[in-house]
C-alpha cells in the first residue's frame, strides 16, 4: 500500500501519518510543495521516534509521483465523493490519496477517475476529518481487507 498526501500543510498531521505508515510498513509519499519545513520540530515530535522505520519518498508533484508509479490504481479521498471508502475492493499496490486540510485534492486531480474518489460517511454539517485520522480510517480498511499483511 502506499499513502500519498498532497500538499500537506500542517506539520503535525504529517508526522501522525509517517507513524501511522511506519508501524503498518506502508510506503508514505509527500507531493511538494510541503507546507512546513522538512526540520519543523512539531513534524518531528508527531513522528517520534518512528522516522528510522519509515519509508517516505518526496516528490516534486503528484506528475512525478504517477511517471514513477504508473502500475499502481489511486483512490481519492474527497468529501465530495458518492462511493463509501468500505465499498471498495483494495489491493496490495493500491495508493490512498489525501489532500491538504485546508482545501482538499483538487478538481484536476479528482477528475482523473471519478470512480474512485472516496468518502468517509459524517453527519450533515460535518466539514471534514482530521487528515491524520481519515488517513488512518481508510488505510486499515485497506489493510483489514488484505488480512493486515506483516502486521502482527
Amino acid at each position: 500500500m502506499h499513502v500519498v498526501l498532497y500538499q500537506p500543510e500542517i506539520p503535525q498531521n504529517t508526522g501522525n501519518i509517517a507513524r501511522l505508515c511506519a508501524a503498518t510498513g506502508v510506503e508514505l509519499h509527500l507531493i511538494e510543495p510541503l507546507g512546513f519545513f522538512w526540520d519543523d520540530r512539531r513534524l518531528k515530535r508527531a513522528g517520534l521516534d518512528y522516522w528510522e522505520m519509515a519509508n517516505i519518498k518526496r516528490h516534486l508533484n503528484f506528475e512525478a509521483y504517477r511517471l514513477q508509479y504508473p502500475e499502481q490504481r489511486l483512490f481519492f479521498a474527497t468529501t465530495k465523493a458518492r462511493l463509501c471508502y468500505s465499498e471498495v475492493t483494495f489491493r496490495p499496490q493500491d495508493s490512498l490519496v489525501f489532500g491538504p486540510e485546508t482545501r482538499g485534492l483538487p478538481p484536476e486531480i479528482l477528475e482523473l477517475d471519478p470512480d474512485r474518489n472516496l468518502r468517509i460517511p459524517m453527519i450533515n454539517g460535518a466539514r471534514s476529518l482530521n487528515l491524520a485520522n481519515s488517513a488512518g480510517i481508510i488505510l486499515y480498511e485497506a489493510l483489514r481487507q488484505q488480512g493486515f499483511p506483516g502486521l502482527t
